[in-house]
């Protein structure tokens, strides 16, 4: 029995219609590739997902803000990670359930609140890098600046303009054990979602701290934990590649950790896009010497039957 997490990246969920049915839509397609992953895999799988939630926890947090009052406080933004997690959660475990049924496969599907521990002292949070929510143009920008004097904006990859907050790194994952234990009964589990909900240890106690973490880390460290087999981190492109978007772009199959951090260094990979992902993988290959594999949702299957994919061994 094989043990896999997956990290679906936003293209997984993220339409440019931002309703209910549209992002339920749309993870019906991923259901069917997660099937097609453990239909196709060559020994029997068991399956861990993790999700992001970054276009979500921003959009629902503009709406608590835009519909709050004295009487109607708006929620912090971990309780907004955590609405979204139960969100995406929900909307995923339908379609898994129905996709598994429907190919006549006999999995369980079961999604946890999961919470993410970082550090207090993390310099994140004293430089936000987190994008999360809609894109502006610049004079969008310019007037939410006006009306919330206290948010970042950056401009995102030449889409627009987004703001950012900060995303410390996962310590551990408090929900690891019971993730594991049920994992094992070959329930297909949703955990971490939205990198999980962000706490920290206060006194000898768990609180819930206004951030929120890169899904990768999070996939990455739950990975870690939970004795995964291997990595699996799916974007919106088949390869990483180097000299992007360059006449001598190179597409990487497999790679080791110590290339992969030569290309970092050099400043291959984008931040806030292909890095963290990069980063991620790396961290999850060091810290337990097994393979990690970015490719992209559509090429799940492709991977599989011939290892079409970005690749990282020690």
């Amino acid at each position: 029995m094989k043990r896999i997490v997956v990290a679906l990246g936003g293209n997984a969920i993220l339409t440019d219609n931002p309703s209910a049915q549209a992002q339920q839509a749309a993870l019906k397609s991923t259901a069917e590739s997660l099937v097609d992953l453990v239909k196709t895999a060559k020994e029997p799988v068991q399956l861990i997902v993790t999700h992001g939630n970054g276009p979500q926890v921003g959009n629902l947090l503009l709406q608590q803000i835009d519909g709050s009052s004295a009487k109607n406080p708006a929620m912090p933004l971990d309780t907004v990670g955590a609405m979204t997690q139960g969100e995406i959660g929900f909307w995923l475990a339908d379609a898994l359930n129905n996709a598994f049924a429907q190919a006549g496969v006999n999995k369980d599907v079961t999604a946890i609140v999961t919470r993410t521990l970082v550090d207090a002292t993390d310099p994140a949070f004293k430089q936000p890098t987190k994008p999360i929510g809609p894109f502006y143009t610049a004079n969008e920008m310019h007037e939410m600046v006006a009306q919330h004097a206290d948010w970042t904006f950056v401009e995102d990859a030449g889409r627009g303009y987004r703001r950012v907050v900060p995303s410390p790194k996962p310590i551990s994952i408090v929900e690891a054990p019971a993730v594991s234990a049920l994992n094992s009964t070959d329930q297909v589990i949703i955990a971490a979602g939205g990198g999980g909900i962000p706490v920290v240890t206060q006194d000898g106690r768990l609180t819930g701290v206004e951030a929120v973490i890169d899904k990768d880390f999070s996939a990455a460290k739950l990975a870690e934990l939970a004795d995964a087999d291997e990595l699996i981190i799916l974007t919106a492109v088949k390869y990483v590649a180097v000299n992007f978007n360059q006449p001598n772009e190179q597409a990487l199959g497999q790679v080791s950790v110590n290339q992969m951090e030569t290309y970092l260094a050099e400043g291959q990979f984008p931040a806030g896009s292909m890095k963290p992902k990069v980063e991620a993988a790396i961290s999850f290959v060091k810290q337990t010497g097994r393979p990690a594999v970015i490719t992209s949702l559509d090429n799940v299957k492709g991977y599989l039957l011939n290892g079409d994919a970005t690749i990282i061994n020690q």
